[in-house]
């Protein structure tokens, strides 16, 4: 295929995925068997529970798992599918043969999470401290009054040995929470997104009453309804969750929608390549209604956080819209930036993204250096000094170093001046030494996803002088083109439409945003064919 003929694809791939991702108000997200679980448990009196309950069994490991990637990102899922199976055995709605495949199921997953390693090491997800022992302790219940009060198709069951909170975490966890934010009289909006683990134990008026879904989840929204005494909270919440519902095939995400979230990070994705004129007019659309001087919000509901504030200022730069950083201000707290107020463990990815914002806007307006440059600067060192000894930085947003660390090189190879160059280099020596035999680099098997990530580290390290990287260890030039070579060939066999790509990215469990990963993807596969003229 001729370049030309490559190009024009990009451009025609990169305005449909813009196009799409505009069409589309709820989000390119698969639904979530967590979630989907606690709003069978919370809410039998929603339309559709059929439905959920095929899922639930369908969803279900050989093993008796639920849930995606390795062993310990599967205790939660499986929790969670194990209690809303238990609840809807008690209230003895369903035929005799789903009746004996939920007990079957119970079974297995009871089996399958006494298998799991006893202290983890768990992963940092949303809320798990607080999720993880309030579904024990319903667990146990349930189990309880199950065995007791002659559930239908359970027979003479009993549950066996009762469910244990993993180490790691405390049984005491979700009401120690309640009863600190029940003296101060609300409950902060960052629990509002999981206030399903802390339904048994907040009293209603600690709760805001918020128009739609409470903190994007529809979980949350269906325990709060269960909960509610208010006249009419159920039908509030059939009205808010059944839209959610129908756009995912009468099942349920994590966060709904995420338009904020997806738009910003795929305007940026394909800015690194480029942004084909077709594009042009929606990414400024989007640009303009995003920005809000007060702060952006990954979805409605939510908290405003540093990364979506920092991606909102970076894209508008992106798109010839510059809108001023002192949003940014909010979260700042001396030495980098607080991902939200509140936030009990950092982000090196929302800070990144900030770097990016700040150098974005100082290139436009290098007027503002004597405000914004010595924040960038500070920034700098302290990503630099978060920074792990092999080259790679973790976060907490996703499962993979390599993401986290793409951001942080494309950061600093952009903005820093010569103290970077060690940290650069380091990271871009951990990416070469660790590319599988097929191209491809991954945190658990390789993925197109992380491949587009670890090219991206290559390439911006190698482009931050001019000259292949790292410089001064022993990987040449030649080797740095082979690698990319292998990661082409990789992604030219791996990828195409309708590719289901693993769940990577951290909520309450994993999920994967495709309409974000296409966008990375597209732009990668541009930039390698346009990397050598």
């Amino acid at each position: 295929m001729s370049d030309t003929a490559v190009s024009t694809t990009y451009s025609e791939l990169a305005a449909q995925l813009v196009a799409r991702t505009d069409q589309d108000e709820w989000g390119s997200v698969r639904p979530s068997l967590y979630e989907t679980a606690r709003v069978i448990s919370a809410a039998p009196w929603l339309p559709g529970e059929p439905r959920r309950v095929t899922y639930l069994l369908e969803e279900q490991a050989p093993d008796g798992s639920w849930g995606e990637g390795p062993e310990p990102y599967r205790l939660l899922p499986t929790l969670s599918a194990v209690e809303a199976a238990l609840a809807v055995l008690r209230r003895g709605t369903t035929t005799a043969e789903v009746t004996g495949r939920l007990a079957g199921a119970v079974n297995r997953g009871l089996a399958a999470l006494r298998t799991l390693p006893a202290a983890g090491p768990w992963p940092d997800t949303a809320a798990a401290e607080i999720l993880v022992p309030g579904l024990v302790a319903r667990i146990n219940e349930q189990a309880e009054l199950a065995a007791t009060d002659g559930t239908p198709g359970l027979g003479e069951w009993h549950p066996g040995p009762r469910a244990r909170v993993p180490g790691g975490y405390h049984e005491a966890t979700p009401a120690h929470v309640a009863r600190r934010y029940g003296s101060a009289g609300s409950l902060p909006v960052k629990f509002h997104h999981t206030f399903e683990g802390l339904a048994d134990h907040i009293p209603e008026a600690l709760v805001a009453e918020v128009p739609g879904l409470l903190g994007s989840s529809p979980a949350a929204t269906a325990a709060r309804a269960a909960a509610s005494r208010a006249p009419g909270a159920t039908a509030r919440a059939i009205a808010d969750l059944e839209p959610v519902a129908e756009r995912y095939g009468g099942l349920f995400p994590e966060a709904a929608p995420v338009l904020v979230f997806e738009r910003l990070w795929v305007a940026a994705a394909l800015s690194r390549a480029q942004l084909p004129a077709a594009t042009l007019p929606t990414l400024r659309k989007w640009a303009e209604r995003l920005y809000d001087p007060r702060g952006v919000r990954g979805a409605p509901g939510l908290m405003t956080d540093a990364d979506d504030t920092a991606m909102a200022v970076l894209v508008a730069s992106l798109v010839g819209r510059p809108r001023d950083p002192a949003p940014l201000d909010l979260f700042h707290n001396g030495s980098h930036y607080d991902c939200y107020i509140g936030e009990d463990t950092g982000s090196v990815t929302a800070n990144a993204h900030a770097l990016q914002a700040l150098d974005s806007y100082l290139r436009q307006h290098p007027g503002a250096r004597h405000t914004y440059g010595p924040r960038a600067d500070k920034l700098c060192d302290w990503l630099v000094g978060v920074q792990r000894p092999d080259g790679q930085w973790p976060d907490k947003w996703h499962a993979s170093p390599y993401y986290a660390t793409e951001r942080c090189v494309t950061a600093l190879a952009g903005y820093g001046a010569g103290h970077t160059s060690a940290a650069v280099d380091a990271a871009a020596a951990w990416t070469l030494e660790t590319q599988r035999d097929d191209g491809s680099w991954g945190v658990w098997d390789g993925t197109v996803e992380e491949t587009a990530y670890a090219v991206k580290i290559l390439l911006a390290a190698a482009t931050r002088t001019g000259h292949p990287l790292p410089t001064g260890r022993p990987h040449s030039a030649r080797a740095l083109d082979r690698a990319l070579e292998r990661a082409a060939a990789y992604l030219e066999a791996a990828w195409g439409p309708g590719h289901r790509h693993p769940a990577l990215w951290h909520d309450k469990t994993l999920y994967a945003p495709a309409a974000m990963i296409e966008a990375e993807v597209l732009a990668v596969r541009e930039m390698l064919r346009t990397r050598h003229p």
